[in-house]
């Protein structure tokens, strides 16, 4: 199973009235974590749009643990958690720059055709795709 790694610095812009990170940026982050994992395995949402293909959101659930601040350096680790040709599910954890876990989060998607947000068939369509989650999921 890999587990991709993308370190951001958090922006005062990222805060609330706290001084802590507004609880959607999480979300964002998973987001910059699961485009650098797919970048890892060697593959690009960007061109599977261009086929008219999208990878919209099922679900998502983020649990948080510990606080964030600005200035702050946190480590977004992502990983397949499951996957089964057609639907794909990531893990996440956010861990602060005392290596602490922060949040963690899974999001579950599916790949559909744009115009009529049909699914489609990984396996079929992507098929190296398929292969590399196949071989970087989580074992069970």
């Amino acid at each position: 199973m890999h587990i991709s790694e993308k370190a951001i610095e958090v922006r005062y812009a990222e805060t609330d009235q706290m001084g802590v990170v507004y609880h959607a940026n999480y979300l964002i982050w998973m987001e910059v974590g699961r485009t650098q994992l797919i970048k890892d395995l060697g593959f690009n949402y960007a061109e599977m749009e261009e086929d008219g293909v999208i990878s919209p959101v099922m679900d998502i659930n983020a649990s948080y643990k510990k606080p964030v601040h600005y200035g702050e350096t946190v480590t977004i680790k992502t990983w397949i958690e499951s996957y089964d040709g057609l639907r794909v599910s990531y893990g996440y954890e956010i861990i602060s720059q005392s290596g602490e876990v922060a949040a963690t989060g899974k999001s579950l998607h599916v790949c559909v055709k744009r115009e009529n947000f049909r699914p489609i068939s990984i396996k079929r369509h992507y098929p190296k795709w398929h292969e590399a989650y196949e071989q970087n999921k989580k074992q069970v």
